[in-house]
């Protein structure tokens, strides 16, 4: 699935109101028309307007449309009553326009409108890109040129709970962690169309996104796997206590590792060289080092070129575990999901070489004065992709 139609479906399945036609002739003008802008028929007419044009009059309004999901034009909703005219049109797309040429014609113009000043609008031009999208929402290419009809799609977060469902249903006890994370992930990644470029671009926000889903679907394998155990009297304290302890623990080691999971997913997306859990000295394994176990242990290899990375959900105390993971490595980095730490542990961290790697949109809770010490996880990655461009000669494969 292209990126422009992954966007095009999530904006139509978010949208107020959306259409679809093909561009014509008359559009591009190729035709010898002089129309101007693209012909929206009367039974799209809440597209443009709440309320339906009157005959006899002329009406419009300035909306801003995102094109492609990359540029805006301010354009212009008309209807056209007066005189024998009687129609809708969205013109006004500025200059250099792209999607009005000849070879325009018998792409797939889609407008969707999110509020009455806010519209998006996609143009597809691959047969296979068009035919996904008159599939997802069960279109034929004749039913074009109307609203599209939106009731009878599930939409992402219906379709997002129907999968969770479906995966705990494949299981009667808790699967392994690695096992769980994947299952989030595609759960995920199938709901919301998410494209491998999204993957790639937007590492920060589709991590959490994916630690989000995995914390839902395993409360949905709690319900499943301990429905009888709760339900049913317990014979003692002790056999409370040993239950509660049971799902305690299991949460706790849970988070932990599907946190790694996620990452070391993200990384490989990205094409990262990278090892978990290599061994370094003392039988120490850091969660991630780049490139691997082998270089580390290679004294040839360039330590500047080796780099740790913990991972961690919290790390108010633990983050100090990290910086004796790796001898020949100076400068360490920690990944963590804690939202904020105060000044004087940000100031040992500092001291001690520690760098720490937060979802972007984290950066903003921490003190001010150490935010521009902060890496976002795209940061962090482009850091380490610059580093890996040239491995150089002693690199070893794993």
């Amino acid at each position: 699935m292209s990126e422009i139609l992954n966007f095009a479906i999530r904006s139509v399945q978010q949208s107020k109101a959306a259409w679809c036609r093909f561009i014509t002739g008359n559009d591009t003008g190729t035709t010898g028309s002089h129309q101007a802008g693209f012909y929206i028929p009367k039974c799209a007419s809440e597209l443009l307007f709440d309320e339906p044009g009157r005959k006899g009059e002329n009406k419009e309004k300035t909306v801003l449309i995102k094109w492609q999901n990359d540029f805006t034009t301010e354009s212009c909703m008309k209807y056209y009553g007066q005189g024998t005219r009687n129609e809708y049109r969205i013109t006004r797309f500025g200059r250099g326009f792209p999607f009005l040429q000849d070879d325009n014609v018998g792409d797939l113009l889609i407008i969707a409108k999110f509020t009455e000043e806010d519209y998006a609008g996609y143009v597809l031009n691959f047969d296979e890109d068009i035919d996904e999208f008159f599939a997802t929402f069960n279109l034929a290419p004749d039913e074009t040129n109307q609203l599209i009809d939106v009731a009878g799609i599930v939409k992402p977060d219906e379709k997002i709970a129907l999968l969770l469902q479906e995966f705990t249903g494949r299981f009667n006890s808790f699967p392994e962690t690695r096992q769980m994370a994947q299952g989030a992930r595609d759960c995920f990644n199938k709901a919301y169309n998410i494209a491998d470029k999204t993957l790639k671009d937007k590492p920060d926000e589709i991590l959490l996104s994916w630690v989000d889903t995995e914390y839902r679907l395993f409360k949905c394998m709690e319900e499943k796997v301990y429905a009888d155990a709760v339900n049913r009297p317990f014979g003692s304290i002790d056999a409370f206590v040993q239950m509660a302890n049971e799902v305690l623990n299991r949460r706790k080691s849970r988070a932990g590792k599907s946190l790694e999971h996620h990452l070391a997913d993200i990384f490989a997306i990205n094409k990262l060289v990278f090892e978990e859990q290599a061994v370094t000295e003392d039988n120490k394994k850091p969660d991630f080092l780049f490139p691997n176990g082998k270089c580390y242990h290679n004294l040839l290899f360039p330590a500047d070129n080796l780099i740790v990375l913990g991972a961690k959900t919290t790390c108010k105390d633990r983050w100090r575990q990290v910086l004796t993971e790796a001898d020949r490595v100076n400068i360490k980095f920690l990944f963590t999901l804690q939202q904020g730490i105060s000044k004087n542990q940000l100031k040992e961290m500092h001291d001690s070489h520690l760098k720490l790697v937060v979802p972007h949109k984290y950066i903003t809770s921490f003190p001010q004065e150490y935010q521009s010490e902060l890496f976002d996880l795209a940061g962090f990655i482009q850091m380490v992709r610059k580093k890996q461009e040239n491995l150089q000669k002693y690199y070893i494969p794993m």
